[in-house]
């Protein structure tokens, strides 16, 4: 019998970037991140090559499940498929939605970037799960990540009712205006992980967004 989709907590989504970890160890840094209350992660590592992110990956899949956390993988679909991970995050420039799923078959999270509401409606359409939309606010992590502003946000918001998450420039200060617009959480990378006490940090985001959900 083929597994249920999951049901996804999309509020406090980290999104891995090492860049940001100043040296610190990878594994210890995520696993801080989880135990502060982290409700899904995604792995994404543009430099790694394929060995190092099948090897993170696999270890993230394990730390993932003794939390009940959901993994998603950015891109990569080989290593999504090799390390059994719950889905994959694709941008406009990556492998299209329909191929994606029907790769991974309907049980798979898909998420898609969007930047506009047309660009929002297509990859639901193609058969996306949810969306991720910004920057949101100014980021590093991205050098083509066009500004979309919260008022950006918004209007994809009141353009489609599927799950939508804000990313760029999220941080524990700003989340709850990201919140303000509708959206169902917001991905964060360095507002998590160049904290110096990441348990701590997310545990601030978690506190904000449970306060959301009881709106």
């Amino acid at each position: 019998m083929e597994k249920m989709k999951l049901k996804i907590d999309y509020s406090v989504y980290l999104v891995t970037d090492t860049g940001f970890l100043q040296g610190r160890d990878f594994a210890a840094c995520i696993e801080a991140a989880l135990k502060g209350g982290v409700t899904l992660l995604q792995y994404r590592d543009k430099n790694a090559d394929s060995r190092v992110l099948l090897e993170r990956a696999l270890l993230l899949k394990k730390m993932c499940a003794v939390y009940h956390v959901p993994l998603l993988i950015n891109d990569r679909l080989d290593i999504a498929l090799a390390v059994q991970a719950d889905g994959v995050h694709v941008g406009q420039s990556d492998l299209p939605v329909p191929v994606v799923r029907r790769l991974l078959g309907e049980q798979a999270v898909i998420g898609a970037s969007a930047h506009n509401p047309e660009e929002a409606r297509q990859a639901l359409a193609d058969g996306a799960d949810y969306l991720g939309c910004g920057a949101v606010f100014g980021t590093t992590t991205k050098n083509d990540a066009g500004y979309l502003g919260l008022d950006g946000l918004q209007s994809i918001r009141q353009a489609v009712t599927a799950p939508l998450v804000g990313i760029g420039g999220v941080n524990s200060t700003n989340f709850e205006q990201v919140l303000q617009t509708g959206v169902n959480g917001a991905a964060i990378v360095s507002g998590i992980l160049a904290a110096d006490d990441i348990e701590a940090e997310v545990h601030k985001f978690k506190t904000i967004a449970d306060r959301y959900k009881n709106i």
